[in-house]
């Protein structure tokens, strides 16, 4: 399968910080990537074979970064940083500073190490698990979470919502890429983004502050995912 346009690896993403984004690579900057790489090394996305730091880290942080640059918005190496940890917290169990983490817990740890904004961000774009939320069963619960998360973003402020609307469009993109593979876990993942996208993330994108670059980018996404969708729907499995 080929490699999407958008995976770049670590050196081009530097490159891209250094020449294209004008931004200086500082030890902020250098411990996020650190932190980013011991978390997410060697996982791979739903096709078992794209690397996750590559085809979505990286991805997600330059479209934030360009994102700011396009509205003449402040960009800081803090901004940087979230954007590069904003998937942390779903897997720090696997930071290889197991003394720090067991110890004051890796919230703490990232607050310790980046500060309090940082570690903010990381946790209102947290999923919390299934298990904590109520439901007669795994369908309701799914929905009670995602009532719950929605209801995050709405009162987020501007940084939270760029990076959770990069990261969204980052994973539907993967997912229209990876659609002609007719596997179970793409299938279902297609359409919770779509339903998802109706439900919520078209509207919030035009929701105070307003960002409709990205409505233009989920929508004309959305409108691929669909349409593929619906062309396969007879071919694609949904039991096994």
């Amino acid at each position: 399968m080929r490699k999407p346009d958008y995976a770049i690896n670590r050196q081009e993403f530097l490159s891209f910080l250094e020449k294209e984004a004008k931004l200086r690579i500082d030890g902020f900057i250098e411990g996020a990537i650190e932190v980013a790489e011991e978390v997410h090394h060697g996982v791979t996305r739903e096709d078992a074979v794209s690397l996750f730091l590559e085809t979505h880290t990286w991805p997600v942080a330059i479209d934030v970064v360009k994102h700011y640059r396009s509205v003449n918005r402040t960009i800081t190496s803090v901004e940087v940083a979230s954007a590069i940890l904003h998937d942390i917290l779903e897997d720090n169990d696997r930071i290889l500073d197991s003394h720090k983490t067991n110890e004051y817990g890796f919230g703490a740890y990232l607050s310790y190490r980046f500060g309090n904004r940082v570690q903010d961000i990381a946790t209102q774009l947290k999923i919390r698990p299934l298990e904590n939320f109520t439901g007669a069963n795994n369908e309701e619960r799914e929905l009670n979470r995602f009532r719950e998360y929605c209801a995050i973003l709405i009162s987020s402020e501007y940084d939270v919502k760029t990076i959770k609307l990069a990261d969204r469009l980052n994973n539907m993109k993967f997912i229209l890429g990876v659609a002609q593979m007719n596997k179970k876990v793409i299938y279902d993942k297609m359409k919770r983004y779509m339903r998802e996208g109706e439900d919520f993330y078209l509207a919030y994108t035009m929701l105070q502050p307003k960002l409709p670059c990205f409505y233009t980018n989920i929508r004309s996404t959305y409108e691929k995912l669909r349409s593929i969708y619906f062309e396969q729907t007879l071919t694609m499995p949904q039991s096994q």
